[in-house]
């Protein structure tokens, strides 16, 4: 197992959760150490996905990235996650992310702040190690929640986390960060010492922090269409939905990213590029609206190419890098190419589960 390396399930749009369990099963027996499950409101449940992964495998760690605390009461997730702790034997890490206000605003859900998250990461600790009480904090008002005196459960939180605020807090009150797809390394580097000083200050240790980038990873040996979805797709739908956040993050130009916005193709587009794109429209993207310099953050070409951009994020100072956007299967000879050159020495230390660094999990034992 290549502890340091995981993949998404089900990545992107998807049509059959089911397709899940062979993906899995072809990611374990390739060596990715981890599967993250994104959740998406209609066949992508974090609860149910996380489950299935922990029921069809044996080996491979499973991270929740990400849910949000404000779709569920705080006592429902809190059992999902020691449900699927428990199912997975202790490989199961749970992920928390800020979402998208507009999907807020039209499911009259209120908006999230860092500092409901961070209250209701402190309501969900003392929950797995078996407390019970009354609440009332930003998170929201409880009069009593208790799930089982005899918990002591040590299930690690990450945090996805894109700007300077978000990565802040992550360093603070997180087991773990998820960096975001499309960071370049240059982010990365920046993104890595923020989370890392933002610990240190709260008193913790920074190397305690387990921090994934989140490498978009297209091999050239994929279909041409495929590529496209994959790669222009993937950041059109990201700029779509916010768009601002990442460009700013990046240092990009706020400007190509209006030039994006008011493309005759983009505006009034119906429904998300990395799903419903088609070949001419993602051509036109990439040669007509989004600046060449945006793709190269990925891992694009050959596979021992690819590999190198493995490296480079480590390089960059994460502990871990999820390829992002490809199937186990795709993902093959990406995953060949860095078994032969990867430092086994440095990395083989990293645990199965994806919240914890080598740091917290010694200090856990």
């Amino acid at each position: 197992m290549m502890p340091e390396i995981a993949c998404y399930g089900l990545a992107g749009h998807a049509e059959s959760p089911r397709e899940l369990l062979d993906e899995v099963r072809r990611a374990e027996g390739l060596g990715i150490g981890s599967v993250f499950l994104s959740e998406r409101f209609n066949v992508k449940d974090a609860g149910v996905l996380a489950g299935a992964v922990a029921a069809a495998t044996e080996q491979i760690g499973i991270a929740t990235a990400a849910t949000n605390h404000n779709t569920r009461h705080p006592l429902v997730t809190a059992t999902m996650a020691t449900s699927v702790h428990r199912l997975s034997g202790g490989r199961y890490a749970f992920g928390l992310g800020r979402g998208f206000d507009l999907l807020f605003d039209v499911m009259g859900l209120p908006r999230v702040t860092g500092a409901q998250m961070a209250d209701a990461i402190s309501i969900y600790r003392r929950l797995w190690h078996g407390e019970g009480f009354g609440h009332s904090g930003p998170a929201g008002d409880y009069p009593y929640l208790s799930q089982d005196s005899s918990f002591d459960e040590d299930i690690p939180v990450l945090m996805m986390a894109i700007g300077d605020n978000s990565l802040r807090l992550a360093g603070q009150v997180a087991d773990g960060v998820v960096l975001h797809t499309f960071f370049t390394d240059e982010t990365l580097a920046r993104a890595v010492a923020l989370v890392r000083t933002a610990a240190e200050e709260a008193g913790r240790d920074p190397a305690a922090v387990r921090i994934w980038s989140v490498l978009a990873t297209v091999e050239e040996s994929i279909p041409e269409e495929v590529r496209l979805r994959k790669l222009v797709g993937r950041l059109a739908t990201y700029l779509q939905g916010y768009g601002e956040v990442l460009v700013r993050a990046n240092g990009w130009s706020l400007a190509d990213l209006q030039a994006f916005r008011d493309h005759p193709l983009v505006q009034g587009y119906a429904g998300a590029f990395d799903a419903v794109g088609t070949v001419e429209e993602l051509s036109r993207l990439r040669d007509e609206v989004l600046p060449a310099a945006w793709l190269e953050a990925a891992a694009t070409g050959c596979a021992a190419q690819c590999a190198r951009r493995i490296q480079d994020q480590l390089d960059a100072g994460a502990d871990s890098v999820v390829l992002h956007g490809a199937t186990p299967a795709e993902l093959s000879p990406v995953l060949s190419a860095w078994s032969a050159v990867r430092d086994a020495a440095a990395l083989d230390d990293l645990p199965v589960n994806p919240g914890w660094s080598a740091a917290a999990a010694r200090a856990l034992r």
